[in-house]
């Protein structure tokens, strides 16, 4: 595969790391499937994997470091908070991962260059490229750089991961309400279907939402009705 030098140039100054061996960036920012398409070439999954566990290490070395009045438990539940599909996607999108993808033309048809998990892997993938091309000093670096205010957020107890669960509470401060669920369409293909989802208090709508899954439909509707709420 050929790498475009212009395009990694630009991602470099995003990132703000210079990468000595432009192979191991490229293949972080492969998916599975354009290797599918190009047999020869390695796809991004084995350092989505190393990239995890660079991550998991850094945010809890962090937050060991710097909040010494945590408890082993408090700890281990914001690093939950920060160390997640959402935490990464909200990354991704900050540094526009998705414009600088290999993937095949199917996927990015389907909507690929936005989908939470192929972001959210990809920014496990660049960390761990950083990690190897450039050391561990340097992933730290990049880790606690971009992940500030998502650590700020979860100390402070901003983030909410289960939003349906969020909304039922709120809703039901003073006593039982009736909440539904609606799915009122779906569109794409069998394999890459997206579902579109409304939120019902009674007979209101109180929030839409849409998901490559009725689950992330349903969070994302939950996650509107709270912002509708001002939650």
């Amino acid at each position: 595969m050929k790498v475009n030098l212009d395009s990694m140039k630009e991602l470099e100054e995003k990132l703000n790391i210079k990468f000595n061996n432009k192979k191991i960036i490229a293949e972080a920012l492969t998916h599975s499937s354009f290797v599918n398409q190009n047999k020869d070439l390695n796809h991004n999954e084995r350092l989505e994997f190393l990239g995890d566990s660079i991550l998991q290490l850094t945010i809890s070395e962090h937050l060991y470091k710097n909040y010494t009045d945590k408890t082993e438990g408090e700890l281990t539940r914001t690093r939950a908070l920060i160390v997640c599909e959402n935490s990464l996607y909200e990354i991704a999108q900050k540094l526009n991962v998705g414009k600088y993808m290999y993937m095949s033309k199917g996927e990015e048809l389907t909507g690929g260059r936005d989908r939470v998990s192929i972001l959210a892997d990809c920014v496990e993938a660049i960390i761990a490229a950083i990690y190897m091309d450039c050391g561990l000093e340097e992933a730290k670096k990049f880790i606690v750089c971009n992940f500030e205010n998502i650590i700020k957020k979860a100390i402070s107890n901003e983030i909410v991961l289960d939003y349906k669960t969020k909304l039922q509470e709120e809703l039901q401060q003073n006593g039982e309400v009736s909440i539904s669920y609606k799915l009122i369409r779906h569109e794409g293909p069998p394999h890459r279907r997206k579902f579109f989802t409304e939120i019902l208090v009674g007979d209101k709508i109180l929030g839409v939402g849409a998901g490559y899954s009725k689950k992330e439909a349903e969070q994302n509707a939950a996650k509107d009705a709270l912002m509708t709420l001002e939650v």
